[in-house]
Parts: structure tokens; sequence; C-alpha cells
């Protein structure tokens, strides 16, 4: 395929970076308790996550029978807790660390893009040591829409001085490959995140890679 040389990327964060479904876990739980409802398992979440607080909040309730009019107790509990646990039962996926050294060492600007509220991902990134690597974090409230729209993924590509077709999108479901193909950048997505379900090699994408240092500059993406 001809492209031009890729010189950023744009890496998600939940499922591609870090494993937190335990966070999930342990919030979202707290908050069905706090509100006197039924608790969900994580196999719920692992197919929820990825499209914002709003949506897993919502699904979450729709999920254990509850009134939906209890969203804005359901959202201040679920941000309270979340806060408190934030990082404590999640883990930096292996290859993550050596992949980005890599990226930056080859001179890649990096972005992390996520869905996730940005007062969340940045102490997040900063407690597993990974912030260090990228010039900018974008959470999913610095934009006026989310993932799977463009308009992030284009808004970062301005951040990082880098044009989409030279911009290689990271992610780990369709949300990413949507987003990616609609702003014109290239797209790889890690066979081991949450991709809503559903098998990630069924997903419109350049490639599936099993580990983050699996990305090669100069070598691959060609």
């Amino acid at each position: 395929m001809n492209r031009m040389p890729i010189q950023a990327a744009i890496v998600d964060l939940d499922g591609t970076l870090i494993d937190t479904v335990g966070d999930f876990e342990v919030a979202l739980n707290a908050m069905l308790d706090e509100l006197g409802l039924l608790r969900v398992d994580r196999g719920f979440i692992e197919r929820t996550v990825g499209k914002g607080s709003e949506h897993l909040i919502r699904c979450t309730l729709a999920e254990v029978d509850a009134d939906p009019q209890l969203y804005e107790s359901a959202w201040q509990a679920y941000q309270r807790h979340y806060q408190s646990i934030n990082g404590l039962h999640s883990v930096v996926y292996p290859g993550v660390a050596e992949g980005l050294r890599r990226l930056v060492d080859a001179g890649w600007a990096l972005a992390c893009l996520t869905n996730k509220p940005g007062a969340f991902a940045k102490p997040l990134l900063a407690a597993k040591g990974l912030d260090g690597y990228f010039s900018q974090v974008f959470g999913g409230d610095a934009f006026a829409r989310k993932k799977p729209d463009p308009l992030p993924l284009l808004q970062t590509c301005l951040a990082l001085g880098s044009l989409p077709g030279r911009t290689l999108m990271v992610g780990d479901s369709s949300n990413d490959a949507q987003a990616a193909r609609a702003a014109g950048c290239p797209v790889v997505l890690v066979s081991y995140g949450y991709n809503h379900g559903l098998p990630v090699a069924d997903v419109d994408a350049d490639a599936v890679i099993d580990r983050l240092d699996a990305l090669v500059p100069g070598v691959w993406p060609a």
C-alpha cells in the first residue's frame, strides 16, 4: 500500500495502553452499591467500555433495569468512586512502554486520545509512567464530539502539526478504526483490547498487532 511516511501517532488508552477493566469494575459496582442496585460483571464491562463515561453509565443502568432518571446521581457517584481508585486496579499491557519508546526515539510525535475524561486519563498515564511519551493528551471531554467521530483525530493532528495521512491511529476497537478512516489516518489495532465483544479481526483496519512494540518505524507500517 502506498502512503505518505508516518511521522506521528495517535494512541488510544483503555484497552490499547492499559487494561483498565479492573478500575471500571470497582468504580461501577461502588456506584451501583451506593444506589442500591444490582452489580454488573466484567464481561458486560468489556463489551461496553470505549464510548465515554456517559455511554457506560447509561448502559449500566439499563443492564440492571434501573430508572434512567437515576443517571445524574449515578454520574456523580461514578465520578467520585473512579477518582478515588483510578489506576489501582489496572495494568500496562506488555510491550507498551517498549513500543512507545521506540516511536519516540524514531522522532514520531505522540498524542494519547481517549474517550475517558481528561481528568482521569492524565493522572492514569502519570501513575503508570507513560505520560512522558506524549506531547499531547486529550480526553473525551476535550472536543465537541468523541470517537468514532473524526473530529477528535483531526484536532489532534492539528495539535501535533501532522497531516492525517502521516499520522497513525493505534487503537483497540471499531471506534478507533471508524474515526481514523473518516479522518484519513492509517489505522492499526491491537488484538487484546475491548472491541465491544466483537472480533477485532473483522474491523476495517490496516493491520492488527499483538503488542505495541511490533510497530517498527521505517520498517512497518510501510
